[in-house]
């Protein structure tokens, strides 16, 4: 088709809507599962993830050009049509209308600490969805292990009184070991 034509904005307007479309799915089912969660749940726990971080260009410069820059451009693409953020957000001010709590946990190795002996390790993470320690022989699902850490670091964050969501002014966990204990 010939730019600016007839034809031409009718398949844009076409493809408008239907990213317009996309888009209010995605909105429709965060909203759905914030509110499930919020109304069932009075502690979630989270990731403190750097989205925006996450998602920065891999373009680097004219004197030092980035590598990989079409994967992470995908990637990147990837995170943000996922909508983490924004189920952030809305958790945010879903749970304290629902008398809930939010915290959120540093990510600094959710999945590469094990949950019985606490041992951190890269070795820990034998596959992208395997995690074995090579301390205690501790074996289980990649993702489980690290909710199993997010919700015991969220665990020791209350404990300490760190009950109050603040934006990114929360202070860090405490840095010493808990006794834990795995069946």
């Amino acid at each position: 088709m010939v730019k600016s034509s007839n034809n031409w904005n009718k398949a844009v307007a076409r493809v408008r809507k239907l990213y317009a479309r996309i888009a209010n799915v995605r909105r429709d089912f965060l909203h759905k599962a914030t509110t499930a969660i919020s109304g069932n749940h009075a502690l979630v726990c989270i990731e403190d993830l750097r989205v925006t971080n996450m998602a920065r260009s891999a373009k680097g410069s004219a004197e030092a050009p980035g590598k990989r820059v079409a994967q992470k451009s995908g990637l990147n693409r990837a995170i943000l049509d996922q909508g983490w953020r924004e189920f952030r957000r809305q958790l945010e001010y879903k749970m304290p209308w629902m008398g809930g709590t939010l915290l959120a946990v540093p990510a600094q190795d959710t999945s590469r600490t094990c949950p019985c002996c606490a041992h951190v390790a890269k070795e820990n993470r034998v596959t992208q969805a395997q995690f074995r320690c090579v301390n205690c022989g501790y074996s289980n699902h990649a993702d489980v292990v690290g909710a199993m850490n997010i919700l015991e670091r969220g665990h020791r964050l209350l404990a300490c009184g760190e009950t109050v969501w603040s934006g990114r002014s929360m202070k860090q966990e405490p840095a010493e070991a808990t006794t834990r204990g795995c069946a």
